[in-house]
């Protein structure tokens, strides 16, 4: 897996399936940033809007609500604009 996948507004019963709710929390300002994955990484958005833009691919816009999963090796910049809180776990 080399893409990014989004999906819009899960159901309530996955997420706890998952135990998203007991994820760690990240929160960032409205900024622009480079960023390399080291690892895997599923993301919940609570707050927040995202425009993500692979290294030689296309913009993935995130929002609050969308679980997102993040391939290991994935190079790419973060462009917040909109200030995100989300749930993540690694690996």
């Amino acid at each position: 897996m080399d893409e990014i996948i989004v999906v819009h507004d899960p159901d309530q019963k996955h997420l706890e399936e998952l135990g998203v709710f007991n994820w760690p929390t990240w929160s960032k300002e409205a900024s622009e940033f480079p960023w390399e994955y080291d690892s895997g990484e599923t993301c919940y958005l609570l707050e927040g809007e995202a425009l993500i833009t692979p290294e030689n691919g296309k913009p993935v816009l995130i929002k609050k609500k969308d679980l997102v999963t993040f391939p290991k090796g994935l190079k790419c910049t973060w462009k917040i604009t909109k200030n995100v809180r989300k749930h993540f776990t690694l690996g």
